[in-house]
């Protein structure tokens, strides 16, 4: 799993590429990144298919920040990124959010 970090020269953004990597959602229908940068929605940012299994998606942050995420797998599936930067208590149950740092 992981995450691409590129860093904009003209704005203090950052494209950070997600993916989930072939073998964690097998069969799924739908893989989806949430997260606090879209309010945890599932409907917000699909990831996409590609041939070999995997899943990703791209998104614009704002650098500077830390933002909490998860993936989502057919709208059930709870999946944390084993190469987070980190990792916190999601609040919730025993479980922890992935952070990525910008």
């Amino acid at each position: 799993m992981g995450t691409t970090k590129k860093f904009l020269k003209s704005k203090p953004l950052c494209k950070v590429t997600f993916k989930l990597p072939k073998g964690i959602a097998i069969d799924a229908t739908k893989v989806a990144l949430v997260g606090e940068f879209n309010d945890w929605s599932p409907l917000a940012n699909p990831m996409d298919a590609n041939k070999d299994g995997s899943y990703k998606t791209t998104l614009d942050l704002e650098s500077g920040k830390s933002y909490e995420y998860k993936y989502l797998i057919d709208g059930a599936i709870w999946v944390n990124d084993t190469d987070a930067d980190a990792y916190v208590s999601n609040g919730i149950d025993e479980g922890q959010n992935c952070v990525v740092t910008l």
